[in-house]
Order: structure tokens, then C-alpha cells, then sequence
């Protein structure tokens, strides 16, 4: 038996035409029957890096049976000269989070994904504490079980107030060690319980992995690198894939 939580993330590879830029993580959420693959803002566009990929590529499983069978699926990034996913914003600026709306029916007929909905997304803070221990589901580096096309997982604890924006920003931090190609990964919570009505996949979506923080007073030489890495809060979903 797989997992259910290993299906939620897929591969990403970026593109300029057909030559290959960085990889990336990225997952499913799903609302009101639509699909989307939701990654990091910076994966579509980052201007201070210039990376300006038309378009992405995610790794599919296309086989229930046979876990080794899988697909690249290709996904323009503009229609008309105009990007076509959904990037949000709030009053302290932009949020490093971007959906992009999967038509169910250019899928292959055999995909095997799982997708976290509106129900996955926290509605009480009281079970997240400082020190609760998380999970970052994605592919460092672009590392990942190469036969079976599956992410790995990164043990992580909060490491900041949750649901107080740090430094007034839509983020909160996280203690992990992670690697470029993680950005987009989902930050997840086990939860328990016969009630909550979340099925095949309990696990409670906190945020999206963005990247890692350091202290600009750091010594390079003397000083380890912090280890703290920003999760925009996940309920952007609600209005990035709304309609």
C-alpha cells in the first residue's frame, strides 16, 4: 500500500521552449470539482533571478498497478501573451504561492493522484503549537525514488507563532533541513480522529514551502546556517482558487 499523502505531490520541471531550467515541488488541491497544482509563486516567474520559464512539466502516474509507469505532463504558462496561473497578494505585498488550473479531461485517463481540499486547510489554531511537528513532502534537489516516481519527506516542527504573520508577513517559519527543489512542497500535520471527515488522507495542510531563511549578520565561516525555512499560510487556497 502507497501512502495516500505520497500522491499528493508531483515532480516539477521548468522550461524556456525546450530547455530545461530548475525543478521544483508542487500538489494537488482540489475544489468544487476543479483541479489545481498549486507550487511557489517564484517557480512561474522570479524577476531578481531572471527565470522566466513558458512552461512547466509535472511527472504523472498513469499506472494504479505499476507505480514505475508514469508520463511527463506538459502545462503552458501563458495563453495569449497573458500567464494563466493565479498569483495573491496582500497588504504587506506579494505571496510567494501560485495555483494553476488542470483540465481533468487532458489528463491521462489512468492518473493515479490524491488531492487535498478546503476540508485539509486548519480552522482552529489551538492544535498548532510551537514545536508541533510537521512534514515537508517534496524533492530536494530534484532528488526522489527514481523507479517509483515518489517525493520524500522532510521531518520539520513550527518555529514560529502559528497564525501570526511573521514580521507582518502571510508566513509562518518552519525548523528543517531543506534543499533548492523544494519550493512549492505542501506543510503538512498528522491529525486523528473519527470526526474530522478527511478520509484517505488525514493530514492537516498548513502551508506551502517557499524557502530557506538566514541572518544577514551570519558569519560564513564561524556561524551555521540557520535552518529555518518561510510556509505561506495555506488558506490562500481558498481565494486563489475561487471564482
Amino acid at each position: 500500500m502507497i501512502e495516500s499523502l505520497l500522491l499528493t505531490a508531483a515532480r516539477l520541471l521548468t522550461f524556456e521552449r525546450q530547455r530545461p531550467l530548475t525543478n521544483a515541488s508542487s500538489f494537488f488541491f482540489e475544489r468544487d470539482e476543479r483541479l489545481f497544482l498549486v507550487t511557489s509563486r517564484h517557480v512561474m516567474i522570479d524577476e531578481p533571478t531572471k527565470h522566466f520559464p513558458d512552461r512547466i512539466e509535472i511527472e504523472l502516474h498513469i499506472d494504479p498497478d505499476n507505480l514505475a509507469h508514469s508520463t511527463g505532463f506538459s502545462i503552458p504558462l501563458y495563453r495569449d501573451g497573458k500567464s494563466v496561473w493565479r498569483q495573491g497578494q496582500d497588504n504587506a505585498g506579494e505571496i510567494d504561492v501560485a495555483v494553476i488550473e488542470l483540465e481533468r479531461a487532458a489528463l491521462p485517463a489512468t492518473t493515479v493522484y490524491r488531492a487535498f481540499t478546503p476540508k485539509h486547510l486548519h480552522t482552529s489554531l489551538d492544535h498548532v503549537e510551537v514545536g508541533s511537528s510537521l512534514l515537508v513532502v517534496g524533492f530536494p534537489l530534484g532528488f526522489h525514488d527514481t523507479l517509483h516516481h515518489m517525493p520524500v519527506v522532510r521531518h520539520a516542527v513550527v518555529a514560529s507563532s502559528f497564525g501570526l504573520r511573521f514580521r507582518g508577513e502571510g508566513y509562518f517559519l518552519t525548523d528543517a533541513r531543506t534543499h533548492r527543489g523544494t519550493s512549492g512542497a505542501p506543510v503538512v500535520m498528522r491529525v486523528s480522529g473519527p470526526d474530522l471527515g478527511l478520509g484517505y488522507l488525514p493530514w492537516m495542510l498548513l502551508g506551502v514551502h517557499s524557502a530557506r531563511l538566514d541572518a544577514g549578520s551570519r558569519d560564513h565561516d564561524l556561524d551555521e546556517a540557520l535552518g529555518l525555512n518561510c510556509a505561506w499560510y495555506a488558506d490562500i487556497l481558498l481565494t486563489l482558487t475561487g471564482r
